[in-house]
């Protein structure tokens, strides 16, 4: 897998797939490249686009900041809820710096880009920060970080926050026990496929430091509401009528602060991406692009 260094201290795994109008991936929390499904990616792809797909730092063969303590998850979340400050080792607005420099090392003036999750929440504030460098924006499964919208079910976050796994066999029942928790209810899921991903996962890099760091990254960046009134581009807000994780209103309120921004909420869909799902969602993200043309 290439890597590029893009600051001092950090390089990024990465790989590309097809030519022509580049879209960025950015994946969620805790979660490497791999989790994006290959036809996903095909479909992006057969529509006109290099999709190029990276591992967030402190994931997967990305730099892990392992000199930096994390503080602890529930004493971070406690805090958040109750409206008091987090100290993070660094914040969303720092990852989303990592993405433009990303598009620096690959020669890419600016890029549709489209994420998941924490990667959402990484998306928004690339755009809010470095605007020119962002054709398109796609926000799925996300939130402003607006905390009256952004509280999801307690069981969702103990699934999230579960003890993380030792083996790569462990890897993949974790996973499996995790999308249970918080994936789509309405829909068939291929458990196989689940299991071996995060098997992947395991083999290419488990950090569960990483993770709470980029939790508490979450947690310690704050509301985007008004940053985003001031957004002017092709927005999609895509998000699961039975997301347990994000609550749906969490989209909904995402869709009213960006003037202009589309609005899909999928019926029966939780925080994954299920096969029966993915087509449609990177349909939907290409026409969300072309709008920018």
């Amino acid at each position: 897998m290439p890597s590029v260094t893009i600051r001092p201290g950090v390089d990024l795994a990465y790989d590309i797939h097809g030519e022509g109008d580049p879209i960025v991936l950015i994946m969620g929390v805790g979660a490497q490249m791999v989790f994006w499904p290959d036809e996903f990616i095909q479909v992006l792809v057969d529509r006109g686009h290099q999709v190029i797909r990276f591992d967030n730092r402190d994931v997967g063969e990305s730099t892990w900041l392992d000199h930096l303590r994390p503080p602890a998850p529930m004493v971070a979340l406690s805090r958040a809820l109750a409206g008091l400050s987090v100290r993070a080792p660094y914040t969303l607005w720092d990852m989303a710096d990592d993405t433009a420099l990303l598009l620096d090392a690959l020669d890419l003036e600016s890029a549709h880009i489209a994420g998941i999750s924490m990667g959402g929440m990484v998306a928004q504030c690339l755009a809010i920060n470095h605007p020119t460098r962002v054709r398109s924006l796609a926000s799925m499964h996300s939130t402003t970080g607006a905390r009256r919208h952004s509280i999801g079910d307690p069981r969702a976050y103990a699934a999230l926050l579960a003890p993380g796994p030792q083996t790569r066999d462990q890897a993949g029942e974790h996973l499996v026990r995790l999308y249970k928790n918080i994936g789509s209810p309405a829909y068939e899921q291929d458990w196989d496929e689940v299991r071996a991903r995060g098997r992947a996962a395991f083999d290419r890099g488990a950090n569960p430091a990483g993770f709470l760091r980029q939790w508490s990254a979450i947690l310690a960046s704050g509301s985007r509401d008004r940053q985003l009134a001031h957004l002017d581009l092709p927005t999609i807000v895509i998000h699961g009528s039975e997301d347990r994780l994000v609550p749906t209103r969490a989209g909904r309120h995402t869709a009213r602060c960006i003037p202009n921004a589309r609005l899909e909420v999928i019926d029966g869909l939780g925080h994954d991406l299920p096969p029966v799902a993915r087509v449609r969602i990177a349909e939907l993200l290409a026409e969300n692009a072309a709008r920018a043309a």
